[in-house]
């Protein structure tokens, strides 16, 4: 499994592990921007049996080398867990790597939670993967139908269910009654939004000392998560006036653990009122900075979820839509009975199924596996469909167009990920630092002219 930042690899490594429950997983963090730190892997609560950090060039060197490195005949499956970018690069790497036949592995590739941006583009880089992973049978139907708008086939697309959702159902309320604001690195993204939020859970938190406001935050000072933070929420509360007060504060750790004492989970977009919902815990998706793409919060447009503060300060306590629960893939968690096989049946679609969501992926992959050939790796871009952006998007995992490693590149230092890698550090320290002294219309170029 080839993951890219913290989110990714719990995704990825989840997924391998509900794909071929007994198989040995090796996983491989892509070096970069948002490469996670041990502290967050810990915190996502999703182990390998090995782990190492390592360029994306390097990674495609062991994927073609033979039993002296690591044998690709020894993996069945190869999750990429990364962002579209990086899934693309890999496909064209692994099909120039594997170039000479033979067996090799199923490559799987999907999404960490909600899609609600980018969809073309994201999937259209994912396309070429033996198995494109959906999350939910809405998410399956808007899949196909992308992949079809362009004339590419579908047939790899295969509908599952995230694979973190878990833990156990909510029954009642704790002591105290504990409200979990779910904050998100880059929703929103301007210090205006960033603060307002805030200030309404402490605000919550004043006008109901009898419960605990817990403000659950992604990562620690000078950590970065798959969404680059700016704007840091515990530097926010440093300001907050007076201070935070007994009944607010801060948390880190596993959102599993955390949901386990939540009786209200409240956020703008977060893939956490995803699993909140699947326990049966009430969630409520804001709409206080408005309902719309940039915030995410329109992907549940008919959740009945979606409330403002001032309706939770007063006691409302939103009610889910059970159609659009099923359609999401999130019904809520009851023990799942037996179910006898059923040749065609649809994953994921009652309350009790949450447990055989995985079924048709486990079947496909198997199929796969077995099989005596797999045909090559073919990717909807190529430098003749895209010929004006899929160099780009290569060379910035050094690929040339025909997904060969870039001359030279593979000799760059890969303890420090080479000067290129260096520079792109350097511009996103600026950007930063930029940010945080205010010149918010700088900095903006400064990012974009570190991504290239």
């Amino acid at each position: 499994m080839l993951a890219d930042s913290d989110t990714r690899w719990k995704w990825g490594a989840l997924t391998a592990r509900r794909l071929q429950p007994d198989a040995r997983l090796d996983g491989y963090l892509l070096r970069g921007r948002a490469t996670p730190t041990v502290r967050q892997l810990g915190e996502v609560g999703a182990r390998a049996d090995s782990l190492r950090e390592i360029r994306g060039v390097d990674f495609l060197d062991l994927m073609e080398r033979g039993p002296e490195a690591t044998d690709r005949t020894r993996y069945d499956v190869l999750v990429l867990a990364c962002v579209g970018g990086a899934v693309q690069a890999m496909l064209h790497g692994l099909g120039h790597a594997w170039r000479s036949g033979g067996r090799r592995p199923v490559v799987v590739t999907g999404y960490v939670g909600v899609v609600y941006e980018k969809l073309a583009d994201g999937l259209l880089l994912r396309h070429g993967a033996d198995v494109v992973l959906a999350n939910s049978r809405h998410d399956a139907d808007r899949f196909r139908a992308v992949y079809r708008g362009v004339g590419a086939p579908d047939d790899s697309v295969v509908e599952c269910a995230l694979p973190f959702l878990g833990g156990a159902p909510y029954e009642a309320p704790h002591a105290p009654y504990t409200v979990v604001f779910a904050a998100q690195p880059s929703v929103p993204e301007n210090r205006e939004g960033r603060t307002y939020l805030l200030r309404r859970a402490v605000e919550h938190a004043r006008r109901h000392p009898d419960r605990e406001v817990l403000i659950k935050l992604r990562s620690r000072p000078g950590e970065h998560t798959t969404h680059i933070e700016e704007l840091p929420y515990q530097k926010l509360a440093a300001k907050v006036p007076g201070g935070l007060p007994a009944n607010c504060r801060l948390v880190y750790g596993n959102m599993g653990e955390v949901l386990d004492r939540t009786d209200l989970m409240v956020t703008v977009s977060s893939t956490a009122a995803l699993e909140s919902l699947h326990r049966g815990i009430p969630t409520a998706v804001l709409t206080d900075l408005g309902i719309r793409e940039a915030l995410g919060n329109h992907h549940f447009l008919g959740s009945g979820c979606l409330v403002s503060w001032d309706e939770l300060d007063a006691g409302h306590r939103p009610e889910p839509d059970p159609d659009w629960l099923a359609r999401q893939g999130v019904a809520p968690a009851v023990p799942a009975a037996p179910r006898p096989p059923q040749e065609g049946a649809p994953p994921g679609r009652g309350p009790a199924e949450y447990e055989h969501a995985f079924d048709a992926a486990r079947d496909r992959v198997a199929a796969l596996v077995a099989a005596d050939h797999l045909p090559s790796l073919t990717p909807y871009y190529t430098p003749r469909t895209a010929p004006g952006y899929l160099p780009g998007v290569l060379a910035r995992y050094g690929l040339d167009p025909q997904g060969a490693p870039l001359a030279g590149y593979t000799d760059a230092p890969q303890e420090t990920g080479g000067l290129r890698q260096f520079a792109r550090d350097t511009v996103r320290e600026a950007a930063r630092g930029a940010y945080r002294h205010g010149v918010q219309r700088v900095a903006p170029a400064i990012r974009r002219w570190g991504q290239l």
